[in-house]
């Protein structure tokens, strides 16, 4: 057996995974379509409207918001990683919780809450800050599970050849980490440039505000097409910076890795200095907007429990985050198949495709589809299936990040076994490969599930009269400075994601085991 053979890479992949990745790929690309032909019906007018000065500050804002963001949330992540699962830090599994819990607090309202503590909080600094404390938790994760997983024979014998602590993690686990952090430093790198509704709350420009301004005030789509066509070229960056750096080493990380335990590494009198910066950390990403949330409950006049109205947009929003949850782990199933199982150009544009629609903001991504559906499937618009598709656009990566995980750590030839005892395609992938990536499709989905209830400007366009979700409900009394009718919204909303970044944490454990 050749080790192409080894690796599941065969001539003629299952005809039905193929086609369905190219449907995914057609789903993901109708943003695309749809920003590249309003730059190509505006033609020569594009120049003027991108050669402005007020496009150079809002490229400025953006670039440095994803660049300052995207190395905060590394550094800190990694850190937060590296003192949880490597030192000698008591009480892990509460440090572990409390890194991982941020995922439940959505960012605007984590700008809700700083800004209502310090009014003055808004500008360049403050949205680096939020955006790093809402969304380091995507770098944290992923670097945690792979210290857990990986073979600590590797930093051991480094030290044995006189290396130090600091050189041999540097030199020996540090790069055995560059698959996970820069999965999840891709994934921050993608928010951040589609982040709205922090930004928004914290006056500070971006390409995403700008773009949701000129669709809501002035109707000018020429205007907010070419700034989105300027969206997708940083997002085209974004991914090519990342593939450069990770060179040949998959996203995921590949093996099961080591039930061994690794020598903890003893902090000594920095011990306090340690576990004060992680309280600290905590404190600013859990503590600020719970606490404001519970201040304005106890004093603002205009706080309300409207039990019925809270009732219905939770169950609301659960329902739409199930099926959007179910529907984008499903699409992700047969492209990160191709990824694993059938390496080359094609999959791998065929897979990154996928991300585009992550990069862009919600509004754009929702007139795209209400461009289409109009002219195509007029049945489908203001209906629950046309929110969905938008959801399964925008959080696929989520998805298949964990997919692609999980089946890069299943050997191919499980499904040539299959196959040789007489069992079909569809069959192998689903009494063998299934069962097998359960895990990891659960962790994805679970990803998808906080990203959609927290969803705004896409649900706020295409979601049908008279639904309502938490988000959106707490963004419009938000809106309106009504603080204290809006924080029960905020406070539902993190409940409701409460439990499934648990699972996600606990889910992450077992499978490093």
């Amino acid at each position: 057996m050749t080790s192409r053979d080894a690796a599941g890479v065969g001539p003629r992949p299952p005809l039905f995974r193929t086609s369905a990745a190219l449907a995914v790929a057609a789903l993901s690309a109708i943003p695309l379509w749809y920003v590249a032909s309003g730059v190509a019906d505006a033609g020569t007018g594009m120049v003027d409207l991108l050669w402005r000065p007020r496009v150079g500050e809002l490229l400025t804002n953006t670039v440095l918001l994803v660049l300052a963001g995207t190395a905060a949330c590394l550094v800190l992540g990694t850190a937060a990683a590296w003192l949880v699962e490597r030192t000698d830090l008591p009480g892990r599994p509460l440090w572990t919780a409390l890194m991982a819990a941020p995922l439940a607090v959505p960012a605007f309202v984590n700008s809700f809450g700083w800004s209502s503590l310090v009014p003055s909080f808004a500008g360049f600094g403050a949205a680096v800050v939020v955006t790093t404390l809402s969304y380091y938790p995507l770098v944290y994760l992923p670097v945690a599970a792979a210290l857990r997983g990986t073979d600590p024979a590797f930093e051991e014998m480094a030290r044995s050849l006189g290396c130090g602590p600091w050189r041999a993690f540097t030199r020996v686990t540090l790069p055995r980490l560059r698959p996970a952090a820069l999965g999840g430093g891709l994934l921050v790198g993608l928010h951040m440039l589609a982040e709205f509704g922090a930004v928004q709350a914290l006056r500070f420009d971006t390409f995403t505000t700008a773009i949701y301004d000129q669709y809501q005030s002035t109707f000018n789509g020429a205007a907010a097409t070419a700034l989105a066509g300027v969206l997708v070229l940083l997002c085209l960056l974004l991914l090519a910076g990342e593939l450069r750096l990770a060179g040949s080493v998959r996203l995921a990380r590949v093996g099961s890795g080591t039930s061994r335990q690794p020598t903890l590494h003893r902090l000594g009198r920095a011990r306090p200095v340690a576990a004060a910066g992680l309280l600290l950390f905590a404190g600013a990403a859990l503590g600020v907007p719970l606490g404001c949330i519970g201040y304005w409950l106890a004093v603002s006049t205009s706080t309300a429990f409207p039990a019925a109205d809270l009732l219905a947009t939770a169950g609301s929003t659960l329902a739409l985050a199930a099926m959007g949850a179910a529907a984008t782990t499903a699409a992700a199933l047969p492209v990160a198949w191709l990824a694993v199982r059938r390496p080359g150009w094609p999959s791998r544009i065929l897979e990154r495709s996928t991300y585009v629609g992550n990069s862009l903001p919600g509004i754009v991504v929702a007139l795209a589809l209400i461009t289409v559906a109009i002219k195509y499937a007029p049945g489908l618009y203001q209906t629950t299936a046309m929110l969905v598709v938008a959801y399964v656009t925008l959080f696929l990566p989520r998805a298949m990040v964990g997919i692609r995980s999980a089946l890069a750590q299943i050997p191919a030839a499980l499904d040539d076994v299959a196959r040789t005892l007489g069992v079909r395609p569809a069959g192998a992938l689903l009494r063998v490969t299934l069962p097998l990536i359960a895990r990891g499709a659960g962790a994805g989905a679970g990803l998808v599930f906080i990203a959609v209830v927290t969803e705004l400007t896409s649900t706020l366009l295409l979601a049908p009269i008279g639904t309502r979700t938490l988000a959106t409900q707490f963004w419009s009394q938000s809106s309106e400075i009504h603080y204290g009718a809006a924080a029960p919204y905020a406070l539902l909303m993190i409940a409701v994601s409460a439990p499934m970044a648990y699972l996600l944490i606990r889910t992450d454990h077992e499978a490093a085991r």
